[in-house]
């Protein structure tokens, strides 16, 4: 399940630029600037890169909208290929987006895990942590994610984690009770799958 929070912010038009790699962006309105960046960072083996991101600006019901990802992908670019195609899609075509975002951001991650679930014969086996951030008007801020991909805001010098890390061992029995498993791989990897 996603979780999610909710900050107040102070801009509401954003520039940026986005490489495959790493990105950043500045904007500003009245006295309150806004910094954005990401950066994904190929492991020590020998596998390809398997993240995706996304950050974008959008104009949406006549609201404006930064749209900021990391999709980190497991055995496979997949899943996390599909979710940058979709998930943003899928929160924003959730009827109470606009009122209650936290109900829609979590329909929509729900809706999307049961998606890929059902498209394992396409997907294949492989998985992805997701962490989405959605600034709305420059003055609402909701970040929500599954997996240990993390939202970080940088206030003051102070960075702060806006996230929180799901670890399967330490969520094991709401996992298990869920119909889902933790399997630990080499390495030290935890894989866990909720059944719906």
């Amino acid at each position: 399940m996603a979780r999610f929070c909710c900050f107040g912010a102070g801009c509401s038009e954003l520039t940026g630029h986005a490489s495959a790699t790493s990105g950043k962006g500045k904007g500003c309105q009245g006295q309150v600037k806004v910094s954005y960046g990401f950066s994904l960072v190929r492991g020590k083996t020998n596998h390809p890169m398997e993240d995706f991101h996304v950050a974008e600006l959008a104009e949406v019901k006549g609201n404006e909208l930064g749209l900021f990802a990391i999709y980190d992908g497991h055995l496979g670019d997949t899943v996390p290929a599909y979710l940058q195609e979709n998930l943003f899609s899928n929160i924003l075509n959730e009827e109470e987006f606009w009122t209650h975002p936290d109900r829609a951001i979590t329909k929509a991650y729900e809706k999307t895990d049961q998606a890929i679930l059902s498209h394992t014969p396409d997907l294949g086996q492989g998985g992805s942590t997701a962490v989405t951030a959605i600034l709305i008007n420059g003055s609402k801020l909701w970040v929500a994610n599954v997996g240990d991909s993390r939202a970080v805001l940088l206030k003051g010098g102070e960075a702060i984690q806006m996230s929180i890390d799901h670890d399967p061992n330490a969520e094991r029995g709401a996992i298990e009770n869920k119909g889902g498993f933790v399997s630990n791989m080499p390495g030290g990897s935890s894989i866990f799958t909720f059944f719906y």
